[in-house]
């Protein structure tokens, strides 16, 4: 007798057709895909240099600040790169070797109000002054309403990152509530290695500290599924200055001249595997081998130097008065991408507007300007007759 025959249906499927899902994203606070590359990326606490460097620092790159010579300005970024981690709920850690890290996080700038940061200088100039304001600045934008600007409008909804006040200081009640872990390194023991290594005991210690924090932190990636994930935000000030060990800015053949540049290779190698981003400082201007700087600059993915014109000629020049120094591009990373969209804007100039760090294209005052005097109107008509008449008798061309 023949066994009874089982419904087919009931014991597999008809078809093996499955419905494809999008993978799902990692979900933190303070972080969104890169529009260009889908990288995970945050803010650095500075919406034009977020432009800059396409949309925001990627999770787990690096940030290569090179100093200004009075290490004002690049000190003042470090801290809004902080500062934004604070408000954002990230973890820190924060390295230094001259000031102590709860010093520096002391200093954090305080965060503006939605209502402060719409409020344009513009608006403000046309309710005082009344028909006058309206004329200024009708001439203002037929100058300027063809010059492309890197700063973007502060009235945003959907705007990315926060602004800050550099006059004022955060509340200790914020800052006492972000997770901080600090690395200073006169109160750090460092212990010298039998074997020989390119690795100096300063950088070793620190490598180690910052391999720690992102293992017991599960940044990488070995945290429960249960526990909420983060990112943790790496600031090091001042890299390669004889406060760290290291002879890069002595001498023209340093005895350590590979000593950054290994420390560099771990760092990257850590920060690759792990939910984390480092901004760093060098003093630049004050190592004499150009060519380990520019394998530093290799070895980081992203890579901007700050020139201050603070005891500089054009301190006083009445043509840079809108602007507190010039800012260079050296490097923009490439990250699952080919080629990367670089910017458009090589003069940069940074400045303090409305106690705000801001970066915009660099443009010199039209002739029309009051604020060009007769004096230096006449060295620039004169300047420019001597390059052309002396372009014209050699036959050759300068490249600036």
């Amino acid at each position: 007798m023949a066994a009874p025959m089982k419904s087919v249906g009931s014991s597999f499927n008809a078809t093996s057709f499955q419905k494809k899902t999008r993978s799902k994203l990692i979900s933190i606070p303070g972080t969104r895909p890169s529009v260009q590359n889908g990288q995970l990326i945050v803010s650095t606490g500075v919406t034009s240099l977020d432009y800059l460097i396409g949309g925001g620092l990627a999770v787990g790159t690096v940030l290569l600040i090179e100093e200004d010579r009075y290490n004002s300005y690049s000190h003042m970024v470090l801290k809004y790169f902080m500062a934004e981690g604070v408000l954002c709920g990230h973890e820190l850690f924060l390295a230094s070797a001259q000031d102590h890290p709860d010093d520096i996080l002391q200093e954090l700038p305080a965060p503006i109000l939605d209502d402060i940061a719409s409020h344009s200088p513009l608006e403000g100039r046309m309710q005082l002054g009344g028909q006058h304001a309206s004329q200024d600045a009708m001439k203002i934008a037929w100058r300027y309403q063809n010059l492309p600007k890197v700063q973007t409008a502060l009235a945003s909804s959907s705007r990315f990152g926060h602004y800050y006040d550099i006059s004022k200081k955060m509340e200790p009640e914020i800052r006492q509530a972000a997770n901080c872990y600090a690395f200073y390194l006169p109160e750090h023991p460092t212990e010298s290695s039998a074997t020989r290594s390119p690795l100096i005991e300063s950088y070793s210690a620190l490598l180690q500290s910052i391999q720690e924090v992102i293992r017991k932190g599960g940044f990488d990636g070995a945290a429960p599924p249960s526990k909420s994930r983060n990112v943790l935000r790496i600031g090091l000030q001042s890299l390669g200055s004889t406060l760290w060990g290291d002879d890069l800015c002595c001498r023209d053949n340093p005895a350590h001249g590979h000593a950054l540049t290994t420390f560099l290779y771990g760092l990257r190698a850590l920060l690759r595997s792990s939910l984390s981003m480092a901004v760093l400082t060098i003093p630049s201007h004050l190592i004499q081998n150009r060519a380990v700087m520019g394998n530093i600059i290799r070895l980081c993915d992203n890579a901007i130097a700050l020139e201050s014109f603070k005891g500089s000629d054009r301190e006083t020049n009445p043509l840079y008065k809108d602007y507190h120094g010039l800012l260079h591009v050296r490097q923009v990373p490439r990250l699952n991408c080919l080629l990367t969209e670089l910017p458009d804007h090589k003069d940069l100039a940074f400045k303090l507007k409305r106690k705000q760090f801001t970066i915009e294209r660099l443009h010199l005052p039209p002739d029309l300007s009051e604020t060009v005097s007769r004096v230096s109107r006449g060295e620039l008509a004169g300047a420019a007759a001597v390059g052309t008449t002396c372009g014209t008798s050699s036959n050759k061309h300068l490249d600036f």
